[in-house]
């Protein structure tokens, strides 16, 4: 089968987003509204769980704050805290303060020149995934990607398929044709219940997760000079970074 589509997720995958992006503007967030709350490293890693960042913020509510009374208004709260996270997340990058992790940038370029598709299978915002692209890759770079599937385009997020599933549908392409790049446990269970084969990049917030049916596990994609380190799965000898060729076997399964 011919590799026609690469599918990227963005937080953890594409850019080290979470610890230092992420939870610094959740927590910024919530001290301009006022509230007591904040997310250290270890209690974001927790929370990291559940995917999505409205939806991050209910299970903190349910889970770490019994006390703390619902107001009526509190789906409202969630959104508009929600927003201004964002506001901060993308001050953040546009200071620069995110890069594109080992062998990102690399492996999307050489896709275009080759020819393989690009799209993005993902649960954060349109909005995060514009800044971070523009940015931290190029001021163009979101039209690189042919689909562009974030936030609330699907109801059920990861490890729910339906994003997947959403993407592929737009793409018009077989799971057989494409691969997929995740981070996490959630992403894996949710691209492999789309029968995607997936190539995992795991950050320190995911190192110990359960990659059982991830096709390859690295610490990352890899440069010439900065090679990958294999944690499950075959790669051959001489092979250092991700590249087509690579994928191409991966995705046949040789």
């Amino acid at each position: 089968m011919t590799l026609k589509a690469l599918i990227f997720d963005i937080d953890g995958t594409m850019a080290d987003t979470e610890r230092d992006g992420h939870r610094v503007a959740f927590n910024q967030a919530f001290v301009e509204a006022g509230l007591g709350w904040y997310w250290d490293i270890p209690l974001y890693g927790k929370l990291l769980t559940v995917t999505g960042g409205k939806e991050r913020m209910r299970h903190y509510v349910e889970h770490y704050l019994p006390d703390h009374e619902k107001p009526a208004g509190f789906e409202a709260r969630v959104a508009s805290l929600h927003a201004a996270k964002t506001r901060y997340y993308t001050a953040l990058l546009g200071r620069g303060g995110i890069p594109l992790r080992p062998g990102v940038r690399r492996l999307l370029e050489e896709a275009r020149h080759r020819g393989v598709r690009l799209a993005i299978a993902t649960t954060t915002t349109p909005d995060n995934v514009s800044a971070l692209l523009r940015h931290a890759m190029a001021p163009a770079a979101e039209s690189w990607f042919e689909v562009i599937g974030a936030g609330d385009a699907v109801a059920a997020k990861k490890p729910a398929p339906d994003i997947y599933y959403y993407v592929l549908e737009r793409l018009r392409l077989a799971p057989a044709q494409c691969l997929a790049f995740e981070d996490s446990e959630n992403g894996l269970r949710a691209a492999r219940a789309a029968e995607l084969k997936t190539v995992i990049t795991v950050n320190d917030y995911t190192r110990a997760h359960d990659f059982r049916g991830a096709a390859l596990v690295l610490d990352h994609l890899g440069e010439p000079g900065r090679p990958f380190q294999v944690l499950s799965g075959t790669t051959e000898n001489s092979e250092k970074f991700v590249n087509i060729e690579l994928l191409g076997r991966l995705l046949d399964g040789t």
